[in-house]
């Protein structure tokens, strides 16, 4: 099976003291167009593939499967923050009704599920404070990101110490929408409207959250600079319609 990748490349005996790993599509047992590391649980895929999708990502990071935390993601701007009150009311469910998970917890994944949306992973290590974003156009219009780091501030969060790793995402060039909708989303994420491969008017979230965490003094960024659309080793719900879920995934050791 292919493993996840991971943004960290640490000297030989170094503690990496925060992970952030991404999956592809590959190396897991669902079937037909969730074929076959499909980690969502909402897109029809049969719940039992899907659980033993989830067992394999979470053998493979070395963590208890009930320390791994998804999202019950709606597009919403709604960040919670994952505190062991809210684990231990969870019963291995979703964190319901948001789209962004921030811990001070070790030990503990913050995991997003995207097929075309950008997952954002964040860290301040000295802080120990990391966090998992589903930035959709919806919730990157209407400041999910954003609101993110003031929680991050919140628990101790310094921008300028904040680590952001961006995921495979939709390219704008892929990304056709309406004129109307591209500048209403420019508006609130100024960078994010661009033009198409061909020529029409396109959304490039990454350049719009990017520009927004500059503004707000975050510069240790990296970004898997892949379109979901075009790779094929990845889901794309744009491209395919039904189809399943890759996970972006942080922790603390």
């Amino acid at each position: 099976m292919t493993s996840p990748r991971s943004s960290e490349s640490p000297a030989d005996g170094a503690e990496r003291r925060v992970r952030k790993v991404v999956t592809d599509r590959s190396g897991g047992v669902s079937e037909g167009p969730y074929g076959s590391f499909n980690l969502g649980d909402h897109v029809g895929d049969d719940p039992t593939a899907v659980a033993a999708n989830r067992t394999r990502l979470a053998g493979l990071l070395g963590l208890p499967e009930d320390r791994m935390v998804y999202m019950e993601q709606v597009h919403s701007p709604t960040v919670t923050e994952v505190t062991q009150e809210l684990l231990d009311g969870l019963a291995g469910g979703p964190v319901p009704v948001t789209d962004a998970l921030v811990t001070t917890l070790r030990g503990t994944a913050l995991v997003v599920l995207t097929a075309d949306c950008v997952p954002v992973l964040l860290s301040d290590e000295d802080a120990g404070v990391v966090a998992a974003v589903h930035a959709g156009r919806l919730g990157a219009r209407n400041g999910i990101l954003a609101r993110t780091l003031d929680e991050m501030e919140r628990l101790g969060a310094v921008p300028a110490r904040v680590h952001v790793l961006f995921g495979a995402a939709i390219a704008g060039t892929d990304y056709e929408i309406p004129e109307s909708m591209a500048r209403d989303v420019e508006e609130r994420l100024p960078g994010s409207r661009t033009r198409t491969s061909t020529g029409t008017t396109g959304l490039d979230l990454r350049a719009g959250l990017l520009r927004q965490l500059m503004e707000r003094g975050v510069t240790m960024i990296d970004a898997d600079p892949r379109s979901t659309l075009a790779e094929e080793s990845l889901f794309s719900y744009r491209r395919d319609g039904t189809t399943g879920r890759q996970a972006a995934v942080v922790w603390m050791p």
